[in-house]
């Protein structure tokens, strides 16, 4: 008689834990009205946005910089070194340079000369875009472990007499170091990324992109129409691909663009504002690092617990939009 082999498990990719950084310089809405001289006020920019400040790199922090110290927190936070890192992965809409990736700098600011390092380039949605790849890769089983980033110095590429952008964008860094483990029941009751989605329609390239000068330009009211129907829609197809309720979502930690924006996603749930994670006042946007700079702090502050459904979506230049759930 045949005997029955063991039944293959399904890897899971989980998340061991977060790190975070923020430039020191955190500028209030009054005081970049104050400097740059802007026809605003602090009420109409935290009014239309939900921004009150938002964090700018000093002259010598690169966005490598803000990257490798919020990487090298989130392996102190897992118990790791760099020894037991197998790729480094930066979603970057602002690198040190055209080229080489930031991600090398990265690597070689944390010790780091084995593996391999690259760059994500998907703006807004970069994060998603980055642990879905570290996600494929883990369960190709290519590599073991990775520290995921998002980090960003946007007020590089902001024109700060622009009243329509200056007040929207900031610098910081967020990381997540991801492992791959075995599943127990292979279903949604394993920790570890359930499922994503990721799109992108280049019809839409030039709503919001860099003008010749290098300073972001876009159409504020294009961008936040098509995000209130992109990060709907995507939580619904979210919902289906992975067969979770809404009802069995406990936080969502959405892209930090708009606090309109934030508070519609949260309604497409059905979840209350308490279970909706909202840093967007305290950093503004800060593109490819407003999901892991959010989701660092709702970990740090004990909010988000082990076992826990979470789901992160966003939607960025080009468009490019799409979210994960996660059993954290």
């Amino acid at each position: 008689m045949m005997k029955l082999g063991k039944k293959s498990q399904m890897i899971r990719t989980t998340f061991l834990n977060c790190g975070a950084y923020l430039p020191e310089n955190a500028v209030t809405n009054a005081a970049l009205i104050a400097k740059h001289g802007l026809d605003s006020s602090d009420e109409w920019v935290e009014r239309r946005t939900g921004i009150k400040q938002r964090h700018i790199a000093g002259d010598n922090e690169k966005t490598s910089d803000l990257a490798t110290r919020a990487a090298g927190e989130a392996l102190q936070a897992s118990g790791l070194t760099i020894k037991d890192i197998d790729a480094v992965i930066v979603a970057t809409t602002t690198p040190d340079l055209d080229l080489p990736a930031t991600a090398v700098k990265v690597q070689v600011n944390l010790g780091m000369n084995h593996g391999f390092a690259f760059d994500v380039h998907a703006v807004c949605s970069g994060f998603i875009y980055a642990i879905t790849v570290a996600d494929n890769l883990i369960k190709a089983g290519q590599i073991k472990r990775a520290v995921v980033i998002g980090a960003e110095t946007l007020s590089r590429i902001v024109d700060f007499t622009d009243r329509s952008t200056c007040f929207l964008f900031g610098d910081g860094a967020g990381a997540v170091i991801l492992e791959g483990k075995e599943g127990v029941h292979n279903d949604n009751r394993d920790q570890g990324i359930l499922g994503s989605i990721l799109h992108s329609d280049g019809r839409y390239y030039d709503v919001l992109k860099t003008n010749e000068k290098r300073f972001i330009a876009m159409d504020g009211k294009e961008v936040f129409r098509h995000a209130i129907v992109n990060m709907s829609s995507v939580i619904d197809e979210l919902l289906e691909k992975t067969g979770l309720a809404e009802s069995e979502i406990d936080w969502l930690v959405p892209h930090q663009a708009n606090e309109r924006i934030i508070d519609n996603a949260a309604k497409k749930l059905k979840l209350p504002e308490e279970r909706v994670v909202k840093t967007i006042s305290f950093h503004a946007n800060t593109s490819a690092a407003s999901i892991p700079l959010a989701l660092c702090h709702a970990v740090k502050s004990g909010e988000i617990q082990r076992g826990q459904i979470v789901l992160m979506d966003a939607m960025g230049a080009g468009f490019t939009w799409g979210a994960a759930a996660v059993r954290w």
